[in-house]
């Protein structure tokens, strides 16, 4: 009997789903397979670390994405077949509510898929990676746009790094995604690129990753020019860590700087700088990383290595990409390649440490050196955002292996 693509994208997603958890009913199938309140998830157990030398990073990032696509991706709505999106709450809240959308929770775990296909090709991993990038549009209204800067940035990210896996996502979405991003950018507060349209916030989250973005298309100028914006602007000459943003005046001026230090700004930065580092040679770009990630290793990390991580909702995703981008200049900036390492393979051995096993797959900590708790109503630990980070950190974990 011949399958579709869809059918046989079900049908893996329920094979995969026995090998993990062994037992399976007829009710938990009629959602993809996955019973968000099996009993068999109540046992929780915390396993022994090991040395990172003798560790496959590779076997543990396969196995936090078996976790988190068996518990968290589904069809839109629950039934669209054909399609793949990524549930917000494991176990799931009954009734899932369609508000707020996570749009760009979303383009993580597209960039997340993207990773493990990178670390392990597979034909069936491929064609949900681009029913998954179509979804995203389908959901959000058939656009590929939204009034946040910093969501359409991520998004293009990972469709960006998709290439051709993400099928005619890309070519549909890049042109729109870009032009929106140029638009964005404005002389008030010097430069920068808005947080969100109509708004008088301008904020990291949305300059960094555009940055990387337009690098990558060939834009180095204008990335260069909002680099140097973050640079000027938002790096604190005290700290040398990134704030988050500025307010500006009516009149363009700034009006205030927002001084909290969230994790992913460092990280975003760091891409930035790491790609035009290898574009244009400015000599700026290699320092300006080299004393970001000295920053964060004195002032951020704690005595361990350890990234400290932000709660559940949005912040659970910010520790995860500044490891992502700590591994990327661990790759292509060599004098970085001895300390970003370290700072990956800490974080990566205090987040299996402290992982609980739930069912047959790990749960990951919203703080990577406390043990993560069974997920309930009022933690953290049933997000998406928290589990994307410990699955995107796992794949940072073995990208270095590998190389």
């Amino acid at each position: 009997m011949a399958y579709s693509p869809t059918q046989r994208l079900d049908a893996v997603e329920q094979r995969d789903q026995e090998l993990v958890t062994g037992h399976e009913s007829s009710l938990t199938r009629r959602d993809l397979g996955v019973n968000d309140v099996d009993p068999s998830l109540q046992d929780i157990g915390q396993t022994d670390q090991m040395a990172a030398a003798d560790v496959d990073w590779r076997e543990r990032a396969g196995i936090a994405e078996r976790a988190v696509v068996r518990r968290h991706v589904r069809r839109v709505g629950g039934v669209l077949p054909g399609t793949r999106i990524g549930r917000v709450h494991w176990p799931r809240r009954a009734p899932a509510p369609l508000v707020p959308w996570h749009y760009w929770w979303q383009a993580h775990l597209l960039d997340c898929l993207i990773d493990a296909q990178l670390r392990a090709p597979d034909r069936v991993r491929a064609k949900a990676i681009a029913a998954f990038a179509r979804s995203v549009r389908l959901r959000n209204g058939c656009s590929w746009l939204g009034r946040y800067y910093d969501d359409v940035a991520w998004l293009g990210l990972a469709l960006q790094r998709g290439g051709t896996l993400v099928g005619r996502s890309g070519p549909s979405a890049l042109p729109r995604i870009m032009n929106r991003l140029h638009d964005g950018w404005t002389e008030a507060g010097g430069g920068g690129i808005w947080w969100r349209r109509h708004d008088d916030f301008k904020a990291a989250p949305a300059n960094g990753p555009a940055a990387i973005l337009l690098a990558r298309a060939g834009q180095s100028a204008f990335a260069a020019a909002i680099t140097d914006w973050i640079a000027e602007t938002l790096v604190d000459p005290d700290s040398g860590l990134v704030r988050d943003g500025v307010r500006i005046a009516p009149d363009g001026t700034v009006r205030a700087v927002e001084p909290n230090i969230y994790t992913y700004n460092q990280g975003v930065y760091l891409g930035a700088c790491v790609e035009l580092a290898a574009r244009d040679g400015h000599q700026r770009w290699t320092d300006r990383a080299l004393a970001i990630v000295d920053a964060v290793r004195q002032r951020l990390a704690g005595p361990d290595g350890v990234l400290p991580g932000s709660g559940g909702g949005n912040g659970g995703l910010f520790a995860g990409i500044t490891a992502r981008y700590l591994a990327d200049a661990a790759l292509r900036v060599p004098e970085l390649a001895e300390a970003t390492r370290e700072l990956v393979f800490a974080n990566a051995e205090a987040v299996w440490k402290g992982r609980a096993e739930i069912g047959g797959g790990p749960v990951f900590s919203a703080e990577w050196r406390d043990p993560a708790p069974e997920p309930r109503p009022g933690l953290p630990e049933g997000a998406l955002s928290v589990q994307l980070s410990g699955w995107m950190l796992l794949e940072a974990a073995a990208r270095l292996q590998q190389a």
